[in-house]
């Protein structure tokens, strides 16, 4: 929660170096403003705290996708106001879990299901990875390398097993290595997928297209890697 709160501050501080134009200029993700941005990390935090206090994270996709997009246009201070209370909430709601709470299981979105100790994770990750989305001087290789390594974690165990996704070995400088994807054939090997963590961990969760990572094997292509 100390590293998430830090995460939160540093967002804020950059957010607030924008203006209203710039809340309503297109963020790095298609389709969406930073204002989208800043108001689904506002809602998020909502959601999350329902999580917490054992109700729906959202009422419906279309609920959830509608509270963002009304939010959107809304001037930076507000925009600001909102993401800040809004953490502020779920970090008290967290503060009120007993140490022994942290250990049940809790449902996320599309029946998802995780411990309750990963919540503050999930939402460094949506803290982390929107503040980049931002565009606004934020890149993946400032991010901390510590989230970095547990983000390649994370989301290399959730495609792990994922027929959409050819076996893959992924290694960085130094000798970290990472296996995910489907299932090595027998007699086959795994594309062997090589980059700085930062850029790794950026095409794993398509926030690039395989920027500064490359295949080993020249004549292979990087693969596409399905949605999150």
């Amino acid at each position: 929660m100390a590293t998430l709160r830090a995460a939160t501050d540093s967002l804020l501080d950059r957010a607030a170096r924008l203006d209203d134009d710039a809340v309503r200029a297109p963020s790095a993700l298609p389709g969406w403003t930073r204002g989208h941005v800043l108001t689904h990390l506002a809602r998020n935090a909502d959601a999350l705290v329902n999580v917490l206090t054992g109700r729906p994270m959202y009422t419906s996709a279309e609920a959830r996708d509608g509270d963002i997009d009304a939010g959107a246009p809304r001037p930076l201070a507000e925009q600001l106001h909102d993401v800040r209370t809004t953490a502020a909430r779920l970090a008290a709601t967290a503060a009120d879990i007993p140490p022994d709470g942290w250990s049940a299981r809790c449902e996320l979105r599309g029946g998802v299901t995780d411990v309750m100790a990963r919540i503050p994770f999930r939402r460094l990750v949506e803290v982390e990875l929107h503040h980049v989305d931002l565009d606004a001087g934020y890149t993946l290789d400032q991010l901390p390398h510590d989230f970095v390594a547990r983000e390649i974690d994370f989301l290399t165990a959730r495609f792990d097993g994922n027929e959409q996704v050819p076996p893959l070995t992924l290694s960085a400088p130094g000798g970290d290595t990472w296996t995910t994807g489907a299932p090595v054939p027998s007699g086959a090997s795994a594309v062997r997928v090589t980059g700085a963590p930062y850029a790794l961990m950026g095409w794993l969760a398509g926030r690039t297209t395989g920027t500064g990572v490359r295949v080993e094997d020249g004549a292979v292509p990087l693969p596409t890697l399905p949605p999150l």
